[in-house]
């Protein structure tokens, strides 16, 4: 069940930022970029418009294991591929595996809703300033 809240000038802004950018910032970099337009907006609130935006599946959380998420403005399933050098997140287009949902549904009996997939490596800004050592 998604719960609908209403669209305060915060959560709107929120949105906005993470609408104009592709770069699947962290709830941090969303704050200072906030904090342009909304001065007293508090990182609190920043978190919870975040969580609240998940809720509604306006956008996507992308936590990779680390101590912080970045969150990506595109609700809709898509793939990404993480540079293991400077740590940016790209969406890729690609069309999505939705046999492979089936197929685990299918083996395993149990209902899939959506899957993530991501893929790990070097990006062509960090292949250019490494040759050679990010093609391991």
């Amino acid at each position: 069940m998604v719960k609908t809240t209403r669209m305060t000038r915060q959560k709107k802004l929120i949105l906005e930022i993470l609408r104009n950018t592709d770069t699947h910032p962290t709830a941090d970099w969303i704050y200072e970029q906030a904090r342009k337009q909304i001065p007293d907006i508090s990182l609190g609130t920043v978190y919870r418009n975040l969580n609240n935006l998940k809720q509604a599946r306006e956008i996507m959380e992308l936590n990779y294991g680390s101590t912080f998420s970045r969150y990506d403005g595109n609700p809709h399933n898509h793939y990404h591929f993480v540079c293991d050098s400077c740590g940016r997140v790209f969406d890729l287009d690609l069309p999505l595996l939705n046999n492979l949902e089936r197929e685990v549904e299918n083996r395993t009996g149990m209902q899939v809703t959506r899957h993530r997939l991501e893929f790990y490596g070097y990006c062509p800004d960090c292949r250019q300033r490494q040759p050679g050592e990010a093609e391991q």
